[in-house]
């Protein structure tokens, strides 16, 4: 019985990895600058052009659930920017508000697979999935980003095609599934 390997193709197997992971935005409640800094976040708003808002907004009486939201989406912001430590600073932020923040774990994960940490981002993400997060899809693929620099090709392309289950059109997933195929083992183990 012949045993199928999984492997990516050499050349473009990095070209996940150098790009920044994907983000999830949180919702805020109400109107002002909280909820312009998650519109920037959640819509991909170029972030030196909205952060200030999310600046103005944690600099206001916020509900700790909106304070939570705020620091998360700073930190979707300030990721896009490729300002990692102060992401991980806001990510932290919100955790120190409420440590059940899916949303928030993910987001640490995917700013520490943006700093080449794959170990440490794989609990992060392991922990957002399993609190829940509204975009599961982006776990998922930042997962498999993190477990194809680690090495694991089955865990990357299973999250890959998992993103892909959850979000149908997501265009990223569907280009890394692309490098991936499945050959048989040459010596049938």
């Amino acid at each position: 019985m012949n045993m199928r390997i999984l492997s990516a193709l050499a050349g473009v197997a990095g070209a996940a990895l150098s790009s920044i992971p994907a983000q999830a935005a949180i919702t805020v409640l109400g109107g002002g600058p909280a909820q312009f800094c998650y519109r920037a976040a959640d819509e991909a708003l170029p972030p030196r052009d909205f952060i200030a808002y999310c600046d103005q907004a944690l600099m206001t009486s916020l509900s700790p659930a909106d304070r939570a939201a705020t620091y998360i989406n700073r930190g979707v912001l300030r990721l896009a920017m490729k300002n990692l430590d102060g992401a991980n600073q806001d990510f932290n932020a919100a955790l120190a508000i409420n440590d059940k923040l899916g949303e928030a774990y993910v987001n640490r994960g995917a700013t520490l697979i943006a700093k080449g940490q794959y170990a440490e981002g794989l609990l992060d993400l392991n922990r957002g999935l399993a609190l829940g997060t509204s975009e599961a899809h982006l776990a998922y693929y930042d997962r498999a980003i993190a477990s194809e620099a680690l090495g694991n090709l089955r865990g990357a392309y299973d999250d890959y095609r998992m993103a892909l289950t959850l979000q149908p059109n997501f265009e990223p997933a569907s280009n890394q599934l692309k490098r991936f195929k499945i050959v048989d083992s040459p010596n049938g183990t």
